[in-house]
């Protein structure tokens, strides 16, 4: 549970220095270790996304792209409270860029979210709504659904509420699973707008 007050900003900005600092994977990053995270011990609205692309890690700035500007119109939430860390936590399944693939970027590191994920959890307030975004997220945290696609899984979004929205990662891609199904701008993204609302 985070801790209210002085003591709880004393100790984010602990747990964030320490990310910031940490060189785990070091060895496994062709562009080098930079961690992107955002959050505070206010921050009731949790997105955990996928890793940084090229353009975050040369930003240092999270969802600095084209994702980024789909997922804010997903979820109504301006650039001046995406990046509001009293308001927002911005938590990938790997911190740092993990590098080019054929047809993409690699997988996040999978040493990264056993290492910080329960700390900065334990950093925010207990009642928070979580947007889990894309398949690496859903697998760690539905583990129920692994064997579910990601479109069930989202079609199935109420089955997770009232806390936890899984939503397809918003890459150029999205476009075609918006087209394939009309209810994720017809009955998902209205109740995830309400439900972030409601918590701004």
């Amino acid at each position: 549970m985070a801790v209210a007050g002085r003591a709880g900003r004393r100790l984010t900005a602990a747990l964030l220095s320490e990310i910031f600092a940490c060189r785990h994977c070091e060895a496994h990053l062709p562009h080098g270790p930079r961690p992107v995270v955002q959050f505070s011990e206010t921050s009731r609205i949790l997105i955990i996304g996928q890793a940084p692309g090229s353009k975050v890690h040369a930003s240092g700035i999270p969802w600095d792209d084209d994702s980024g500007d789909r997922l804010r119109e997903w979820t109504g939430l301006s650039k001046e409270q995406f990046y509001d860390p009293k308001l927002i936590a911005l938590m990938p399944m790997g911190f740092c860029y993990p590098g080019r693939a054929s047809g993409g970027d690699k997988p996040p590191r999978p040493e990264c979210a056993p290492l910080w994920h329960e700390r900065v959890l334990a950093a925010l307030p207990s009642e928070r709504l979580t947007l889990l975004v894309g398949t690496y997220a859903q697998q760690s945290y539905l583990t129920e659904t692994k064997r579910w696609s990601l479109a069930k899984r989202v079609e199935s979004f109420r089955h997770f509420l009232p806390g936890v929205f899984p939503l397809p990662h918003p890459a150029w891609r999205s476009t075609i699973f918006m087209r394939k199904h009309p209810w994720f701008e017809g009955e998902l993204l209205p109740e995830l707008r309400a439900a972030i609302a409601a918590r701004i």
